[in-house]
């Protein structure tokens, strides 16, 4: 509960145009320092959750050992984690993409689902809880690539999930 918490406060701060990404380049060690706020580390953990549970906890387990493998007691950069989680996939999924969308972009994107019959289609938009004006800028062309899980009414939630990744604005 705490942690979920932790997680909406965040998603706040997120959703305001002021927000930052996860990662970015920095040029002093004030630019240094203000990264690594709680929005960083909230949202780094929160998008670790959503990667672990799209992999699958032991694909994800052995794409960190890959990665402790082959950087201990060396340093390390961000694309090092997701070039080690594409060990383990082995080119089914580029998750060094995918997750690029998610900490080089700040905000995150609202899905909308609709559902007409059988057919259920998904769109994807960023997402602003509150536009300020005096530091607005248009992030009309934010794409993330957002997997999504779901169960149909055939299934059960532990032998039948199944996954969409979302890459564009809308799909289906």
């Amino acid at each position: 509960e705490d942690f979920l918490n932790l997680i909406f406060k965040a998603m706040m701060k997120d959703s305001l145009n002021s927000s930052h990404p996860v990662s970015s380049a920095a040029q002093s060690s004030e630019q240094i320092e203000e990264m690594f706020d709680a929005l960083s580390y909230i949202k780094g953990a929160s998008l670790l959750l959503m990667l672990k549970h799209y992999l699958t906890k032991d694909v994800f387990q052995a794409g960190i050992e890959v990665y402790l493998h082959n950087h201990n007691y060396g340093s390390a950069q961000s694309d090092d984690l997701w070039d080690s989680m594409n060990e383990i996939t082995n080119g089914t999924l580029d998750v060094k993409k995918l997750m690029k969308t998610w900490i080089l972009h700040k905000g995150f994107p609202l899905v909308t689902v609709v559902r007409k019959g059988k057919i259920i289609s998904v769109q994807q938009e960023k997402f602003l809880y509150h536009v300020e004006t005096e530091n607005w800028t248009s992030d009309a062309s934010y794409l993330w690539h957002i997997p999504l899980t779901y169960i149909t009414s055939s299934c059960n939630f532990t032998h039948c999930t199944n996954a969409y990744l979302l890459d564009q604005k809308s799909g289906m």
